[in-house]
Parts: C-alpha cells; sequence; structure tokens
C-alpha cells in the first residue's frame, strides 16, 4: 500500500486508528478456547467488529510465537483474512526486526512476500546496512524504532552524543538512507513534548504512536504537536480495545471502545 493510499483511508473513515493486535490467551473471552484457531477467532471478531473504524491493524509477533507453531498459522490466518476481505486496511507486522544485511532481507521477505504485511517495524540499532533490505521493497514500509513509549527508552534513545540526543541522530541519519521516502517512525505517545522537536526533523513522514490507552498517553497532545497536513499519524491501542470486554458480547464493547476513539480523531481532523 503506497502512503497517498494510506491517506485516502484516513480521509475516508475520518480515522487514524490503528489496533494491536496482541492476543493472548489468558485474556480473551473463554468461550473462543473452545474454537479449533481461538487466536484467529478472537482476531476475526475484531476485525469484523472494528474494520469500519479504524485504518490500520498491528498484530506483535510475539504473541504469536509465543505459541509455537499454531500461533504463527493463526498469525498467517490473520493477515490472509485482512488482504482478502479488507485490502485497503494497512497492516504492520510488530516485529522489531534488525540485524546484518542478509538476515535483514530474509526477515523482509518473510513479513513481505511471504506474509503479505504492508510493513514491519525495524530496530536501528545496527544502521544502514540492517535497515536498507527492508526499505528495498516498493510500496511496504519499514517503520523504525524513534522515541519508543517505555520507560527505559531514556537508558539509551534520549542519551546526548556529540550534543544531540541520540534519537534525533537516528531520525537525521535515516534520511539519508536509500529508499527513506518508505519509512515510517515509532514515536510513543508518553513522549507527545517530545513531537515538535521530531517534526522538524522529519516533518512529512507518517507516525506510528503507540501508548494511547492503557499507557496513558493523550490523543489531543499526540494531534497537536504531531499532525501535519496529510495527517501524518496512526494512532495504536492495543490493550485499551482489544480486551475491553471478555463476556459473550466482546466483539460489540470492542467496537464501542474504538468508536470512542475514532470519534476524538474525527474532531481532531477537522482542526487542520
Amino acid at each position: 500500500m503506497t502512503t497517498n493510499q494510506l491517506i485516502t483511508q484516513i480521509k475516508k473513515k475520518q480515522s487514524f486508528l490503528c489496533i494491536g493486535l496482541d492476543v493472548d490467551l489468558n485474556k480473551i473471552p473463554q468461550h473462543l478456547l473452545q474454537e479449533e484457531d481461538p487466536i484467529f477467532a478472537f482476531n476475526k471478531a475484531i476485525i469484523d467488529a472494528t474494520h469500519h473504524l479504524c485504518v490500520a491493524y498491528k498484530p506483535n509477533t510475539a504473541f504469536y510465537e509465543a505459541y509455537g507453531l499454531k500461533g504463527w498459522k493463526a498469525l498467517e490466518k490473520t493477515i490472509k483474512y485482512l488482504n482478502e476481505n479488507h485490502p485497503e486496511i494497512y497492516t504492520i507486522a510488530d516485529a522489531k526486526r534488525g540485524d546484518i544485511g542478509n538476515t535483514s532481507s530474509m526477515y523482509a521477505k518473510a513479513f513481505f512476500e511471504d506474509l503479505g504485511f504492508d510493513s514491519v517495524t525495524v530496530a536501528p540499532y545496527m544502521g544502514k546496512d540492517s535497515v536498507e533490505p527492508f526499505l528495498a521493497f516498493k510500496d511496504k514500509h519499514t517503520i523504525l524504532l524513534a522515541l519508543t513509549s517505555n520507560q527505559g527508552a531514556f537508558d539509551f534513545q534520549t542519551k546526548t552524543v556529540d550534543g544531540v540526543e541520540l534519537y534525533k541522530q537516528v531520525l537525521e541519519t535515516s534520511k539519508t538512507w536509500e529508499n527513506a521516502q518508505n519509512l515510517m517512525y515509532v514515536v510513543g505517545a508518553t513522549k507527545a513534548e517530545f513531537l515538535a522537536d521530531i517534526r522538524k526533523i522529519i516533518p512529512d513522514s507518517f507516525l506510528l504512536v503507540p501508548g494511547v490507552g492503557a499507557q496513558g498517553g493523550n490523543l489531543q497532545d499526540v494531534c497537536k504537536y504531531g499532525m501535519n497536513d496529510n495527517v501524518g499519524l496512526l494512532i495504536n491501542s492495543s490493550r485499551g480495545i482489544i480486551y475491553a470486554s471478555q463476556n459473550d458480547d466482546f466483539a460489540e464493547a470492542v467496537a464501542k471502545k474504538a468508536e470512542e476513539l475514532q470519534l476524538q480523531m474525527k474532531d481532531e481532523l477537522k482542526l487542520l
């Protein structure tokens, strides 16, 4: 999916909501455990209830890898269901990969070619040759970890090197990489006060912003400092939406939570 296609969907749905499909079998409604594939059954119910309210879904691959082969099969079925039934939805493999060049090439093939995701999250610590293999894929996006929402982000990302914070150096350097136009960036909603400085460096790039909801991030602050003329934001909520209820009517509860955020986003879009 191209960036322009994503922008079109945002305008059409009046939403820049991304829903994180992070499936924990200990938290899903118990009746789904009777299904042949409870992970996929859970995801399908959420997708069916919310696809008109969001523009992206983001499975964190750890929540599938933890269940071995059956978890990976459920991930395959989930992305296939999305691509076949809702091809307009943007898909993010939250895998946080990044390794030497030939290994990164194989990671990229796995997520872009085999599974068919539109994008994948990548860690920048190993530098240019670990990221460019992902960027080589046409109409696919590499979402680089820039300033994350966890407390440990302050261990390294905000440290000053030669008078400049490390995350800012990552942003500046990444712009010089081949096919850098295919880059997006992860910036945590709990770091909203940093967004003004980030936008000075990457004014036009899309930002994937986790941390709204369960982690305490504020949508209005993120929009105030991070939105650009093309919106430029994908706001992710995972636990705050998908675990809205453990009852038989959980899909309705999930849809209600998603709609609450979508309506707030609609209001923010009116300010553009």
